[in-house]
């Protein structure tokens, strides 16, 4: 998978609340920088996640799978708010990937070791 996908499929997870807070924006431009995309890239993500059927496109290299779901974990996350539709998102694309529940709570271990006291 592409950057340009693992960008639009983090901002699927951010709109899936039908909000996009500042915690949101900061994270997305960050992950942004990250992965070597600039503004024209962004905004083509954030059109993509606005329109009217947006998905996510699911890898099928495991190391991709669980660099998507960390993504999709910390996107949940920033806004300090885990709404029933990004669980449900979440939910689905770890199904669809095969992820059994011993492999979602090492990534959920991993991804929460890496958060630093105080941020999300």
């Amino acid at each position: 998978m592409d950057a340009l996908a693992q960008l639009k499929n983090i901002l699927v997870m951010a709109v899936a609340d039908g909000t996009l807070g500042e915690d949101e924006v900061a994270l997305l431009t960050d992950r942004c920088v990250e992965l070597g995309m600039g503004e024209a890239e962004l905004q083509e993500a954030v059109a993509y996640a606005l329109s009217e059927s947006p998905t996510l496109e699911l890898p099928t290299d495991p190391a991709q799978q669980e660099a998507l779901l960390g993504d999709l974990i910390r996107m949940m996350a920033a806004d300090g708010v885990l709404t029933e539709s990004e669980k449900r998102l979440f939910a689905l694309a770890a199904a669809m990937m095969k992820f059994d529940n011993e492999r979602l709570n090492a990534l959920l271990d991993d991804v929460v070791g890496r958060q630093k006291p105080g941020t999300s």
